[in-house]
C-alpha cells in the first residue's frame, strides 16, 4: 500500500459547529481567549466565517463580520482560516453581479480567509466559476464543493461527472458536503472510491453527524481515500453537527492514517468550550442526540428547528407531521434540489405556506418564483410544469447562468448606501442585507448597540426602586384552577414593536412574541405611568373578506399601493420577509385603496389589517 500523509482534520468551532446547536450566537470575545491554543493544534484550517455567521453578527449580535474576520486572523496567524461561501450568492438569498463576487472574494482574501469552500446550492458549476476563479487570482486555495444528496436523479455517475467539472476549474481541493447527514458507510466508501479513481486533488468530507453514522462515514471514507475530514471540538459536536474532533483524533491514533494531533491538546480546548457553551443555553437546538427521520425526509436539523419557528409563529405546530410530509413532494416538484442554503429555505417556506393556507401554491413565495424561472440555476430533475405555470403565469424560463442577467451593479449599491457605507467592506454587507446592514451601520454611528441579551436582565432592588412595579422575572400563575410555574429567560428587543420573549412554562422552553401597547413611563413622582403606545395601536384587526393580511408574521419589505389606487384581486400589494424568504401578498378583492396601515420596516402579524379595500 503506498504510503499516504497524515490525515488532516478541519475544526469547526468558530462556525459550523456552533451554527448547528446554538443558532449561530458565539460571540468573538468567547472565541479570541481560545484562539492561541488552537493556533497551536495543527489543523489544516479552522473554519470560522461564512455560511450565517455574517448576517448573525449584524442582525443579533452587532459586530462588525468583517471586523470579526480581521480579528481573528490576528489570533490564527499560524492557521488557514475557512469560511464558506455560496458561489454566486456570496453569504446571501440571491445572485449577485460578477463584479460584486469578485469584490467580495478579493476583500474576504486581504481581511483573512485562506481557505474558501465554494458550493451551489443547486451544483450547478455556472454558479461556482466566478468565485472560484477570483479565489484562484488572489492565490488563495479553492475548495470546489459536491452538495450530496439522494433522489431518482442523483447518481453515483452524476456526482462523479460533476467532480470532473469542479476539478477542470482549478480547484485545489474537492469538499463533499453531506449538509443532512444522508451519507451511509456503504455509500461512503462507493463514493469516495469511485473519485479517487476519477480526480487528481484531494477530496475533503464535510457530514453532519444528524444521523447518527457520522463516525462510521468518517472512518470508512479515510480508508477509501479521503485526504481531510471535518470534526468539532466535542462540547460543540454531535446532534446536527459533527463528530467530535478528540474522538476521531483517538480513533485514527496510532494507524496509518494517524492525525499527529496533540489529545491532551485538545482536552484543553474542549474543557473551554465545555464552559462557553453553558453561556449560550437559550439557543440550544432541539436535535442535540440522533435523528434517523433525515433518511426519510432529508430534512438538515437546522431546516426543522426553522421550520419549528415558523409554524410556532402562526399556532400551528401541531401541524408539524403535515409539513414534513409536504417537503418531499414540493422537493420532487420543483425536480429535487439539494436541501441547502438557500434551496432548503425556499422549499421548506413553501411547504409551511402550502400546510398552513389549506391550498397547495395558494401562497407562492418570490423567492419560490425565481427558483421555479431558473434564477438559482438549472434543476437536475423536471420541474413540475404545473406548478411552474401557476408561480411565473406567463413568464419564460430562463437558460442562461442567472448572474448573465444581472449587470454589475457594485457602483450603483456604492450610491445607494451613500455615505451610510464608511468603507468598501460595508457596501457589500449592504448588499447582501440591506435593512438589517442600514440598521446596524445607525447603530454603530450612534455608539449604542442594541445587542440581543444572552439572558434576562437581573432582577434586583434598586431596580424596584428606580422602577416600582416592574415585573417580575419568576413568577407563578393559576388559570382555570391549574397552576404554571413561569420563568422570563429574555427580554426581547427594545427597539422593535413586537418584541420575542423566551419564557419557561412549567421548566418548557418557549419562544413567545409580544405585541406592545403600552410604554411605562416614570413620572416625576417615582409612579409609573403607562401610556397607549400610539405605533401598536393603529392596526385594526382584518374583519373583512377585502382586508390585506400576511400569510406569516414578519417584516415588511415593500409597499406597492397608495390610497386611492385602484387594485386588481391578486395584485401583489405588499411584500413580507419571513424566515429570509420574500413573500408577495396579494389582494384579495378587486377595489379601491381605502387605507393603508403599514410602512417599510413594520413587523406584522396574520390577524392584521394592513390594507383596507372598498
Amino acid at each position: 500500500m503506498n504510503e499516504r500523509k497524515k490525515l488532516a482534520i478541519t475544526e469547526l468551532a468558530l462556525r459550523d459547529g456552533h451554527q448547528s446547536l446554538l443558532a449561530t450566537r458565539m460571540r468573538l470575545d468567547d472565541m479570541l481567549p481560545i484562539c492561541d491554543k488552537l493556533d497551536a493544534i495543527g489543523y489544516w484550517s479552522i473554519e470560522a466565517w461564512g455560511g450565517a455567521t455574517f448576517d448573525t453578527c449584524l442582525r443579533y449580535l452587532k459586530e462588525g463580520p468583517w471586523v470579526r474576520l480581521r480579528e481573528l486572523k490576528n489570533a490564527l496567524p499560524n492557521t488557514p482560516i475557512q469560511m464558506l461561501l455560496r458561489g454566486q450568492n456570496l453569504l446571501g438569498y440571491r445572485h449577485y453581479a460578477d463584479d460584486v463576487v469578485r469584490k467580495f472574494v478579493d476583500l474576504a482574501a486581504s481581511n483573512g480567509v485562506d481557505v474558501f469552500r465554494t458550493f451551489d446550492a443547486m451544483n450547478d458549476v455556472r454558479n461556482l466559476r466566478t468565485a472560484i476563479g477570483q479565489v484562484k487570482a488572489n492565490d488563495k486555495i479553492a475548495e470546489g464543493t459536491i452538495c450530496y444528496t439522494t433522489s431518482p436523479v442523483h447518481t453515483l455517475e452524476y456526482f462523479v461527472d460533476l467532480a470532473r467539472e469542479i476539478e477542470d476549474l482549478g480547484c485545489d481541493t474537492l469538499a463533499i458536503k453531506d449538509m443532512a447527514g444522508l451519507l451511509t458507510p456503504l455509500a461512503t466508501r462507493e463514493l469516495i472510491t469511485a473519485l479517487k479513481q476519477s480526480i487528481s486533488i484531494p477530496l475533503h468530507l464535510h457530514c453532519h453527524a444528524t444521523s447518527g453514522v457520522a463516525e462510521m462515514v468518517q472512518w470508512e471514507a479515510v480508508h477509501a481515500g479521503c485526504d481531510i475530514i471535518d470534526t468539532a471540538i466535542s462540547p460543540l459536536a454531535g446532534g446536527t453537527s459533527h463528530p467530535a474532533t478528540e474522538s476521531m483524533v483517538a480513533a485514527f491514533a496510532g494507524g496509518e492514517f494517524d492525525t499527529g494531533l496533540d489529545l491532551q491538546a485538545l482536552q484543553d480546548v474542549a474543557a473551554y468550550f465545555r464552559e462557553v457553551r453553558k453561556k449560550y443555553a437559550r439557543y440550544e437546538s432541539d436535535v442535540t442526540g440522533v435523528d434517523t427521520r433525515v433518511f426519510i425526509n432529508q430534512i438538515p436539523g437546522g431546516m426543522i428547528s426553522n421550520l419549528a419557528n415558523q409554524l410556532r409563529e402562526q399556532d400551528a405546530l401541531d401541524k408539524m407531521d403535515q409539513v414534513l410530509e409536504e417537503i418531499p413532494r414540493v422537493r420532487k416538484d420543483f425536480g429535487y434540489p439539494p436541501l441547502v442554503t438557500p434551496t432548503s429555505q425556499i422549499v421548506g417556506t413553501q411547504s409551511v405556506l402550502n400546510v398552513i393556507s389549506g391550498k397547495k401554491y395558494k401562497v407562492i413565495t418570490n423567492e419560490t418564483k425565481g427558483y421555479l424561472k431558473g434564477m438559482y440555476g438549472k434543476a437536475l430533475g423536471e420541474i413540475n410544469p404545473v406548478v411552474r405555470e401557476l408561480a411565473l403565469n406567463d413568464e419564460e424560463p430562463i437558460n442562461v447562468r442567472p448572474a448573465d442577467l444581472i449587470p454589475d451593479e457594485l457602483d450603483a449599491l456604492t450610491r445607494e448606501v451613500g455615505d451610510k457605507a464608511k468603507s468598501v467592506e460595508d457596501v457589500l454587507s449592504y448588499a447582501m442585507f440591506p435593512a438589517i446592514a442600514l440598521e446596524f451601520f445607525s447603530e454603530r454611528e450612534s455608539g449604542e448597540f442594541n445587542v440581543e441579551p444572552l439572558e434576562a436582565p437581573v432582577e434586583t432592588e434598586a431596580a424596584h426602586i428606580a422602577m416600582p412595579g416592574l415585573a417580575p422575572t419568576e413568577f407563578n400563575i393559576t388559570i382555570h384552577g391549574e397552576q404554571y410555574h413561569i420563568k422570563i429567560d429574555g427580554s426581547g428587543h427594545k427597539s422593535e414593536e413586537i418584541r420575542p420573549f423566551f419564557v419557561k412554562v412549567d421548566n418548557v422552553l418557549e419562544e413567545v412574541f409580544v405585541e406592545t401597547l403600552t410604554e411605562v413611563v416614570p413620572t416625576a413622582d417615582g409612579n409609573i405611568d403607562a401610556k397607549r403606545a400610539s405605533k401598536g395601536s393603529k392596526r385594526p384587526k382584518a374583519t373583512k373578506d377585502s382586508d390585506v393580511t400576511t400569510p406569516m408574521p414578519g417584516r415588511v419589505v415593500a409597499v406597492n399601493v397608495v390610497v386611492g389606487d385602484r387594485i386588481e384581486a391578486g395584485q401583489t400589494v405588499l411584500t413580507v420577509e419571513a424566515m429570509k424568504m420574500e413573500n408577495p401578498v396579494h389582494a384579495p378583492e378587486s377595489g379601491t385603496v381605502k387605507a393603508v396601515y403599514v410602512q417599510e420596516g413594520d413587523t406584522v402579524n396574520p390577524d392584521e389589517c394592513l390594507i383596507e379595500v372598498e
